[in-house]
């Protein structure tokens, strides 16, 4: 193996240029020439390459983003778009690639692998709902993100005792917003996995002012069939009769916005390295992640098949400290 390219593609998400900066830094050091696509699959197809030395890649780990940009590619999701794409990667003399990202970007990857192209991924997404990682790079980072607003919004909810929907990020994945509950004391949480009725958030609501608190916090995830904007509606229409009303505050691009902390760049560091130690074994169409607390390879096929599940005690942990 002579020449390997790295892209990064989906949503951003803090600690991607950590992981550039290792795949780069640790190809060199294996005597590789390393080659970064800018703009994830969409420049894979379009052939924006750019070489990717120590010096390209100094000063961007404690950055936010991607250095090498994402974009949506829709030409990619089709046979012809993956030939053209190896065809892309040959005629460029790149002899395997890693990509960073979440769910569809593995399984980009994957369509890659299945056209017998060697492929390492890198789990990257703030949803962590990957299969193949117990955390992905940039969740710890936006979790702190999502709770730094989570504990500023309860601040002017208690000062007017008020209710406070507090929607976050996380696709179809409650997992943000449940760790968001656990860790700023929410009186609900809202997620996909787990059916709630605007009249169960409305009982979470009274039963806390009944308790004497000052304030009442509800997080959401935004893929719940009652997401903060239904709920506002379903509490306006019904407000004579709830006898009270709510405000929501939705958090979106800003949880994924964030410098990296150090556990999302030590994370990324070490996803990055292992990616490229996986391609130097010539062990193709792996996931590189964390599995309880040590760096492991899932076949990138069971990875895209299989859907992640949430750790149902931390769901009963939530329900116990409401």
């Amino acid at each position: 193996m002579k020449r390997i390219a790295v892209l990064t593609s989906g949503g951003d998400a803090p600690g991607m240029n950590a992981a550039i900066r290792a795949v780069t830094r640790t190809g060199i050091q294996k005597g590789w020439e390393v080659i970064g696509v800018r703009s994830g699959y969409q420049g894979l197809l379009d052939g924006k390459f750019m070489a990717l030395g120590t010096r390209e890649v100094s000063g961007i780990i404690q950055k936010g983003g991607t250095m090498l940009g994402s974009a949506r590619c829709l030409d990619f999701k089709t046979e012809e778009g993956q030939i053209k794409a190896i065809r892309t990667l040959n005629e460029t003399g790149i002899d395997a690639l890693v990509v960073i990202g979440g769910n569809g970007s593995q399984t980009g990857a994957n369509a890659l692998l299945q056209h017998n192209f060697p492929v390492v991924g890198v789990a990257s997404t703030i949803d962590n709902d990957l299969c193949g990682s117990d955390i992905t790079i940039g969740v710890d980072t936006a979790l702190n993100i999502a709770l730094e607003a989570i504990d500023r919004l309860k601040i002017t909810a208690s000062s007017h005792q008020r209710a406070f929907l507090i929607e976050v990020m996380g696709r179809n994945c409650g997992y943000l917003a449940l760790m968001c509950g656990i860790a700023g004391g929410a009186e609900k949480v809202v997620i996909p996995e787990i059916k709630t009725t605007p009249e169960e958030v409305a009982d979470a609501i009274r039963v806390a002012y009944e308790k004497g608190k000052a304030h009442a916090i509800v997080v959401v995830a935004e893929g719940a069939p009652y997401n903060a904007q239904k709920l506002v509606e379903y509490f306006t229409e019904h407000r004579e009769r709830l006898g009270f009303d709510l405000r929501a505050s939705t958090l979106g691009y800003i949880q994924r916005g964030g410098n990296p902390g150090a556990f999302d760049r030590i994370l990324a560091s070490r996803l990055g390295a292992a990616a490229t130690e996986q391609l130097a074994a010539g062990n193709f169409g792996v996931l590189v992640g964390q599995v309880n607390n040590q760096i492991k390879a899932t076949p990138l096929p069971d990875v895209v098949a299989n859907k992640k599940q949430l750790d149902m005690k931390l769901i009963e942990l939530a329900r116990v400290l409401d």
